[in-house]
């Protein structure tokens, strides 16, 4: 049992230093609402107008999209950050299809105008 004594100790006050920060802001708030602002949306320092459910237009979506696809490409080259000589063929081949795949889909992105505004 002596052996699991620091998993134990370990179990008990893990719990307690994440639950702490949490219940901290709930003892030294006050729920008293002297100002109705507060709990109101805020843009900008402006009366909120409209609804938030309106349609959002589909370029913005395209546009986080592009910027997301970078993240894998980058994750995915990490394994060929190696030196040149420690790589084996198939590592090598591997990547340059990974490297022709994104290029090709990028030059279609390019010419398709995904990234030109309107």
């Amino acid at each position: 049992m002596s052996e699991f004594a620091p998993i134990c100790i370990y179990l008990v006050i893990s719990p307690l230093v994440s639950l702490i920060p949490l219940g901290l802001p709930f003892l030294f708030s006050s729920n008293s609402s002297t100002y109705p602002e507060k709990s109101s949306a805020y843009e900008c320092g402006l009366d909120p107008s409209g609804d938030a459910r309106s349609r959002v237009d589909i370029r913005f979506y395209l546009v986080s999209i592009l910027f997301i696809i970078p993240d894998p490409e980058v994750t995915f080259s990490f394994p060929w950050a190696v030196p040149p000589n420690k790589i084996d063929p198939f590592g090598s081949w591997s990547m340059m299809a990974f490297l022709l795949i994104l290029t090709i889909g990028s030059l279609y992105e390019w010419k398709r105008g995904a990234s030109d505004r309107e």
